[in-house]
């Protein structure tokens, strides 16, 4: 009897560190919702290539829009991740500030609806998703840095996605300019190449709050309504954002559970 109980007892301490390793596994889906800002770069506004240090100068106040975000997360392993990305965004371009603010003045603003399909990849993971204490809301933090960089995910992605852009608002001079060159496109889809990087910060086991930069470089140069015979590259815009993600318990068959509990 007594032999029994201390193979047990050992296999017991043997098998607990394994056990706690994929406690990951419980809760491989997250929902987020995001909402930040979007910044845009095309061929209205901005600086001329050679004018601009890396791009920083065509970021400006009057140029920032709102963006939103939904997606939905499934964790393949623990540091590999897919994504279905569905973002809203508002887009602005205006000569007021940069290379053609002598005379041309043309401004636009147009809608974005982008579906994407993302990969992440964690090169930090937080410590803290295969701790039976955190997951069992037994454990509290003492507030330290060990203790918040424990919590820390950091992660990059990129995949391919789409943007249905519709150019709803354009000013005077861009709207003669329209008018006379009926090539010009208003209104479309295109694809677009994502890359970014994100951190998320796990407030308890089911609750993770975030921030995230995305630009993505699109395969059309028509998002803002205009292009020209001096143009280079095509557009491009970025969106940076407050994500706020929930853990959702992965159920028996491998599908998120709808059942809700602290657990």
């Amino acid at each position: 009897m007594v032999k029994r109980l201390i193979v047990m007892c050992m296999m017991v301490f043997l098998m607990t560190p394994f056990v706690s390793g994929q406690l990951w596994k419980m809760k491989r889906y997250e929902a987020t919702a995001a909402l930040g800002t979007s910044q845009f770069y095309g061929d209205i506004g901005g600086f001329t290539i050679g004018e601009n240090a890396l791009g920083f100068k065509d970021i400006t106040f009057i140029q920032t829009r709102f963006s939103i975000n939904t997606s939905a997360r499934y964790f393949f392993t623990d540091n590999i991740a897919g994504r279905l990305s569905f973002t809203f965004a508002m887009i602005h371009a205006d000569d007021v500030r940069g290379s053609n603010n002598d005379g041309r003045l043309y401004e636009t603003s147009s809608l974005i609806y982008e579906p994407a399909l993302l990969g992440e990849y964690y090169f930090v993971r937080n410590r803290e998703r295969n701790s039976f204490l955190f997951q069992t809301y037994r454990y509290r933090r003492n507030n330290r840095l060990s203790d918040f960089l424990r919590s820390i995910d950091v992660y990059a992605l990129t995949g391919i996605g789409g943007a249905g852009y519709n150019v709803f608002y354009g000013n005077d001079r861009i709207q003669e300019r329209w008018d006379s060159d009926p090539t010009l496109k208003t209104r479309g889809f295109t694809a677009v190449l994502p890359l970014g990087i994100g951190a998320k910060l796990a407030f308890d086991p089911n609750l993770l709050l975030g921030v995230e930069f995305a630009a993505r470089y699109a395969l059309s140069d028509y998002l803002d309504g205009y292009t020209s015979q001096f143009s280079r590259r095509n557009d491009a815009y970025h969106t940076f954002s407050v994500t706020v993600n929930y853990r959702i318990r992965t159920a028996t068959n491998g599908l998120p559970s709808l059942r809700f509990r602290r657990q």
